[in-house]
């Protein structure tokens, strides 16, 4: 104790000891009226994902648009060269046009048939069974599955020339040694086949949607004479073009950005029939050594995915059923 201190009364030194604890407690009082806010509490418990998106998303975005305006080879310093990856993409490399082809046939074609699959399943699967959970976690399960390596590989050994497809064609009395993968007419098929059997969650979502339209209208309709046919055309249809207009955005997405099939089972042979984008941009990056180069090539399909994407809600309007509207 100070010698100032020691020389105050007793009630001045006891009214100071007072009024700092009356501080220290308003301090603390506000302090849990602070952390017992909504808003606070909410800002607390998206922190982790706030701080994951910022790290893992936004600066790594940030950096791949910087570095696409540079020479960087990971090994080495960047340096910078402005627009040259860009002309470069688009005027010498055959390869970007090449992937960029082969991306959008094997998109425009097995979404279509991966959504047409997943609600020819959803409408079976609508009538209640003991069997129906079952069935529905295994339809499911080539969504879970169908991404994985072992998968791929499994999926390779299927269609190779002494595989599981040409046996069951020999069962059915035609010999097949046809290399399904090696030929530049199938090999392309096979990885869409692969892409469409992996429909478990699209028919997921589709199911939900069916067991929100009211049994009212069906009802209705069948009162009127309409026959099953109608009813899904002018009933069924209509309601679902919401949720079929949610999994077309979200499959077409995933279409461009598919990578595993093709780096795993064919990579991309034969004659480059099977390139996908992302796997000539994996390659230019990491085989190559041009990760300038690939962070370009990743932000030109951040553009065309966007781009697709804008269109698709652009003719939202001239198909998808809008009760507001």
């Amino acid at each position: 104790m100070s010698q100032a201190t020691a020389t105050l009364p007793d009630s001045a030194r006891d009214g100071r000891g007072a009024r700092a604890a009356g501080l220290s407690f308003r301090k603390e009082g506000a302090l849990q009226t602070l952390l017992h806010k909504e808003s606070v509490a909410g800002y607390v418990c998206a922190f982790p994902f706030i701080f994951g998106f910022l790290m893992f998303m936004i600066v790594p975005m940030i950096l791949s648009l910087y570095y696409s305006f540079t020479d960087y080879s990971i090994i080495g310093d960047a340096r910078f060269i402005g627009l040259d990856n860009y002309i470069e993409m688009f005027t010498q490399d055959d390869l970007f046009w090449k992937s960029l082809g082969v991306t959008f046939l094997f998109a425009l074609v097995s979404v279509p048939l991966k959504l047409v699959f997943a609600l020819i399943v959803a409408l079976l699967l609508l009538r209640n069974s003991k069997a129906s959970g079952f069935y529905r976690a295994a339809y499911y399960l080539p969504s879970i599955l169908g991404g994985s390596v072992a998968i791929a590989i499994l999926w390779r050994q299927m269609f190779a020339t002494d595989g599981v497809i040409n046996q069951m064609l020999g069962v059915f009395g035609i010999e097949s040694r046809f290399a399904w993968l090696g030929d530049t007419r199938t090999a392309i098929w096979t990885l869409i086949i692969l892409a469409v059997w992996q429909f478990g969650s699209s028919m997921l979502i589709f199911l939900a949607s069916l067991k929100q339209i009211p049994a009212e209208l069906y009802e209705a309709a069948s009162v009127d004479g309409a026959s099953r046919w109608t009813r899904f055309w002018r009933i069924t249809l209509p309601l679902l073009t919401p949720t079929i207009f949610f999994n077309l955005v979200m499959q077409m997405i995933n279409g461009f950005l598919a990578f595993t099939q093709c780096y795993i089972i064919t990579q991309g042979k034969p004659l480059n029939s099977t390139l996908f984008y992302m796997v000539h941009m994996y390659d230019e990056s990491f085989t190559n050594y041009h990760a300038g180069y690939g962070a370009a090539m990743a932000w030109v399909m951040l553009v065309l995915v966007g781009a697709v994407t804008l269109f698709l809600f652009a003719t939202k309007r001239f198909w998808v059923y809008d009760e507001e509207a």
